[in-house]
């Protein structure tokens, strides 16, 4: 018999916690025509999604940070880490990267986000891990179909959304309209 391997450690770099998320805004399916009506606000405890989700004309709500002044260059790392309670949602997590000039995407209209889904327990926080070799790449909701590749170097802009569009080109299964009130406590980096 051989014996099991110890378990393998992480290492956790925090990058935005608790009242950080002061200068994140809201963005609704209201661009869109959608009715949703959802805000973002941030406390100790982090930054709520509050809100009506609204699926008919639309369907989303989400709050994303601020284009950051210094990208995070995250080379060094595996992925991210997001401790969230989200109410049984399932949520989609989309981080943007700085255009470099003769980039692909720069020829493409509208921006390249790369994004994961992120179920959530009912109850209680869930810390969801998003590797990035998982992130897929997506323009409006739909799935970009070039050899691209994940530059975790260039990252200037985090979203978290409850959107009835899943991964790229798909629908949410853990998607449902209505009040919502979800906690996006810290989002970490982790090796």
């Amino acid at each position: 018999m051989i014996p099991d391997s110890p378990p393998t450690e992480i290492s956790i770099t925090p990058l935005i916690q608790g009242s950080e998320f002061s200068d994140w805004k809201s963005l609704n399916d209201t661009i869109m025509g959608g009715s949703s009506l959802a805000k973002c606000r941030s406390s100790e405890k982090g930054l709520f999604l509050e809100g009506n989700l609204v699926e008919e004309g639309g369907g989303f709500v989400s709050c994303r940070s601020p284009i950051f002044d210094k990208p995070f260059n995250l080379s060094k790392y595996s992925g991210l880490i997001l401790d969230v309670e989200g109410e049984g949602r399932t949520l989609k997590f989309a981080i943007a990267c700085e255009k470099k000039p003769l980039s692909l995407s720069n020829l493409l209209k509208g921006d390249i986000r790369w994004v994961a889904s992120i179920p959530t327990m009912k109850n209680g926080v869930s810390r969801i891990k998003i590797p990035f070799k998982d992130l897929e790449p997506a323009r409006r909701a739909k799935p970009v179909r070039l050899p691209l590749s994940f530059d975790p170097t260039c990252i200037n802009r985090f979203q978290v959304l409850h959107s009835k569009f899943g991964q790229p080109g798909k629908m949410n299964s853990g998607f449902f309209a209505g009040p919502i009130n979800v906690l996006i406590k810290s989002i970490s980096a982790y090796s």
